[in-house]
């Protein structure tokens, strides 16, 4: 590294009309004269306040031998001028290009296009993360630059970014509200002309205004959303530096409040009531009972899809899975029936896209004996589809699909159980959470807890453990009556617990248990055996 000998100038910046060679102001395309920075011949330069400071230092030469010169304006003082330099030179000695005028915003773009590994899925949220977040607020700032003082300010404008649109969401909503009243009162006067006219002219006008006020919505940033953009800084960082392009992962240092994962709740009747008088569920996650669950599959047994619903209830596959089944992986004419999990959809922006799964996720899941018949009677009356259409049939390799052969959207799948649900009059759960169902369900029927690791795809045994042991209270019911089981209770009038099955002397039990005398204080015997103090305790066989 080049010796580091920085130079300071202070210069001005005051202007001065360009004058001409006949003296007259030189005037530009609009006819407004021109203007030039009068530089180091101000006379205001020998006031000690006036005038900006600038600093020079060189680097060592490049890989051709060109020279590489620092030069940074701006500065009020020489104090801040040296300091500068003296940071410039300390990040250029770790490796930073304090040369590059690169911005974050192509470093951000650069590092997605290289990512060339990614699960479809995954890139798409870096890339709505980079496009909503990260440009906006960072985009600008020149990669030598780049501090924590910027970053945290990002969380602090998305803070503020959602209480605005919390009032705008109220806003939208008082809207609703009064479009909804118009409407009732314009269908509550029918048959009466002219003060049906008035209403729909209200109603119009309610539904022009809520149109109108809706315009710009936009999603709240949850605080999940936000510890999820800081993941997506912290590993661009992370790779940029490997790269040397960066020194230091500010995002590190960036502090969020903690969020809790949603626990997974039971519908129980007290939790079922409160939705009911409420509209709200307790938790983002909720199972049924066996007994809800049970109405819900008496109430989709005509339904097409019914072995679908089965299934997932049961086995607990994810939806992309279900979606991607080929019927060369489902086996039901023999002695164990069974489907092989090998492929996925994933869907991005409505788009559908085949997608290898995680090693973890290959699997092959056994069906029961009641799903294994619906699967097969639907499988029956695929083959009597395919026939009937004939030519039109769409041949898609997939094992669930609509009566003309095209495979089911996973969009489409979760809006059918949905609706299903709502139609059922249960309370509501999401299709994914059947997955926590059909855990819930296995640890109850008495399965461990590795098989249903094995069976749900999951990568470690901690992740099933955490997630699934708390569910059901029937499970808490067994646990705590085995707990409690373990210590004995005597009946009333007969001997004291600790006496049954004790090989000590009745009239000397007795005799422990005699009142002390206040006199003498606590009297403690010898062991016949070993001449040691006994204080009551027997020895464990």
């Amino acid at each position: 590294m080049e010796k580091f000998n920085p130079s300071y100038t202070r210069y001005c910046v005051c202007k001065e009309p360009v004058i001409g060679k006949d003296g007259a102001p030189v005037l530009d395309d609009t006819g407004t004269p021109k203007q030039r920075n009068i530089g180091a011949g101000c006379p205001k330069l020998k006031e000690k306040k006036h005038g900006k400071w600038s600093l020079y230092f060189e680097l060592e030469a490049g890989e051709n031998g060109d020279w590489r010169r620092v030069r940074r304006f701006g500065f009020a003082t020489k104090d801040a001028a040296m300091k500068k330099a003296a940071e410039l030179y300390r990040e250029a000695v770790k490796g930073t290009d304090i040369l590059s005028d690169a911005t974050v915003a192509e470093d951000l773009d650069a590092w997605i296009a290289r990512k060339k590994r990614l699960a479809r899925t995954t890139t798409h949220g870096y890339e709505d993360h980079i496009r909503l977040y990260l440009r906006p607020h960072l985009g600008h700032i020149k990669r030598r630059d780049l501090k924590l003082r910027h970053i945290e300010p990002m969380f602090t404008a998305i803070e503020r970014e959602n209480a605005e649109r919390l009032l705008h969401h109220a806003r939208i909503v008082e809207l609703t509200e009064a479009r909804d009243a118009a409407h009732t009162a314009w269908v509550r006067a029918s048959g009466k002309t002219e003060e049906r006219r008035v209403r729909r002219r209200a109603y119009l006008d309610a539904n022009a205004a809520l149109r109108e006020g809706s315009k710009g919505r936009r999603r709240i940033t949850s605080a999940n959303t936000m510890h999820r953009i800081l993941a997506t800084l912290k590993s661009f960082m992370s790779d940029v530096i490997k790269r040397g392009d960066y020194t230091k992962n500010w995002a590190k240092m960036v502090e969020l409040p903690p969020v809790k994962k949603p626990t997974a709740l039971v519908w129980t009747p007290e939790r079922v009531e409160e939705w009911e008088r409420t509209g709200q569920k307790p938790s983002p996650v909720m199972v049924w009972t066996p007994e809800q669950t049970a109405d819900f599959l008496a109430s989709i047994a005509a339904d097409r899809f019914a072995g679908l619903w089965n299934g997932l209830i049961f086995r607990g596959p994810r939806r992309g899975e279900m979606c991607a089944l080929p019927p060369s992986e489902v086996s039901l004419y023999s002695l164990v029936q069974y489907f092989r999990i090998s492929a996925q959809v994933v869907e991005v922006a409505y788009r559908v896209y085949d997608e290898a799964p995680k090693q973890d996720s290959v699997r092959s899941v056994t069906l029961d004996a009641n799903t294994a018949d619906l699967w097969v009677e639907f499988d029956t009356t695929r083959a009597k589809e395919r026939e009937a259409w004939g030519d039109a049939y769409v041949e898609s390799d997939r094992f669930w699909v609509h009566e003309d052969g095209k495979p089911l959207h996973p969009d489409w799948m979760s809006r059918r159980f949905n609706r299903l649900v709502e139609l059922s009059g249960l309370p509501p759960i999401r299709l994914h959470d059947t997955r926590h169902l059909s855990a819930a369900l296995a640890l109850l029927g008495g399965a461990k807890m590795k098989v249903v690791q094995a069976r749900l795809g999951h990568k470690s045994f901690q992740i099933t453990s955490d997630t699934y042991t708390a569910v059901l209270p029937r499970l808490l019911d067994n646990e705590a009556e085995t707990t409690s089981s373990v210590v004995p209770r005597p009946q009333p009038g007969s001997p004291p617990a600790s006496a049954n099955g004790s090989s000590r002397d009745p009239g000397k039990c007795a005799a422990d248990h005699a009142p002390l005398d206040p006199a003498k204080g606590p009297q403690v015997t010898l062991d016949e055996a070993t001449d040691a103090p006994n204080e009551g305790f027997e020895r464990v066989a």
